[in-house]
């Protein structure tokens, strides 16, 4: 082999070399296409019992088949009322066939109503006693169902400061009994000074304690037949204390805007200035529409409101070094 032919020989082999030494190919997968990001909603809604009352009072559902009535308008959480199980809060094989049915729907239980246990603000310490204790038992079963509250009144007799001590004495001793069981005991504004925004706030501050909170109403804010205090100012002093928010509605206008709350102000209030997160619980007390119609209407009131604030919200240059 002469030098020019040794030379092409060396060149040749080098380059099936340096071949040899590439990996093999890995073929191109198709692309896939980039889902978009689905966020959670900026509060989820609950249904709350009390929206039935007429159809579980004629015997047309029964508190057992509530999950499953509530799954039928698209909620998947639910706020019971005492008074439709009244006898069944102490029954262990009642409240395990409720938490089968609603684990079965994919039903979230979030708390009990609780009414006609007794004034939990009464003047005679020992009736006073008798309503705390009646409202143990509400307190056991919503830890079973997996609650994170039961919700009282504040009942009570005297002049605006008295009232203010009794109920909040007969709050704390209940939470002391909830915080046992890791459950919340909340105050609805529902008539009397408790429909006082101002005097509820200052007894949950008086109560001082940390499982002692707020449901504010939208709705409940008739303190007597002559005394009317506003609902919007009300929600506000109460907010700080919430644990829970009632959607109340009643008479929707062609637009499907509820007449007696303006729910673009209420949610601005509850959810914009105070930043609320948690359920949000429809409870349609109307009488123009069916229970049904008026569950879904407050529904789609709700959502649309959610969705004009989350794309305000979302519209809001974030602030620096966050």
């Amino acid at each position: 082999m002469d030098l020019v032919d040794r030379r092409r020989f060396l060149a040749v082999a080098a380059g099936c070399a340096a071949l040899s030494a590439v990996p093999a190919m890995t073929p191109l997968l198709p692309v896939q296409p980039v889902q978009p990001v689905r966020r959670a909603p900026l509060f989820p809604i609950s249904l709350a019992q009390w929206s039935l009352h007429r159809e579980l009072r004629k015997g047309d559902l029964d508190n057992l088949g509530f999950p499953k009535r509530a799954r039928s308008f698209g909620i998947d959480a639910v706020e019971y009322v005492n008074s439709f199980w009244k006898d069944k809060a102490d029954d262990e094989k009642y409240l395990a066939e409720l938490l089968k049915r609603c684990q079965d729907e994919g039903t979230k239980n979030v708390l009990i109503m609780c009414d006609g246990e007794g004034a939990l603000g009464d003047p005679a310490e020992a009736a006073r006693k008798q309503a705390v204790e009646n409202h143990h038992r509400w307190v056991r079963a919503a830890k079973v169902l997996g609650c994170h509250a039961i919700r009282v009144n504040a009942q009570s007799k005297g002049s605006y400061e008295e009232q203010q001590k009794l109920a909040a004495d007969g709050l704390r001793t209940l939470a002391e009994y909830g915080d046992q069981h890791g459950i919340d005991v909340i105050v609805e504004n529902h008539g009397g000074l408790s429909s006082n925004g101002k005097w509820l706030a200052g007894t949950l501050k008086l109560a001082a304690h940390r499982r002692v909170g707020a449901l504010p109403d939208f709705g409940n804010f008739r303190v007597s037949a002559e005394e009317q205090y506003d609902r919007y100012i009300g929600t506000d002093e109460l907010m700080p204390f919430a644990r829970g928010v009632s959607a109340k509605s009643h008479d929707f206008d062609e637009q499907g805007n509820e007449v007696h709350t303006d729910y673009v102000r209420m949610l601005g209030i509850v959810v914009e200035k105070h930043a609320w997160r948690g359920h949000i619980g429809i409870e349609y007390e109307g009488g123009k529409l069916s229970e049904a119609d008026g569950i879904r209407a407050t529904k789609a009131l709700l959502e649309k409101v959610r969705t004009a604030i989350e794309a305000k919200l979302a519209a809001k240059p974030e602030k620096a070094g966050k």
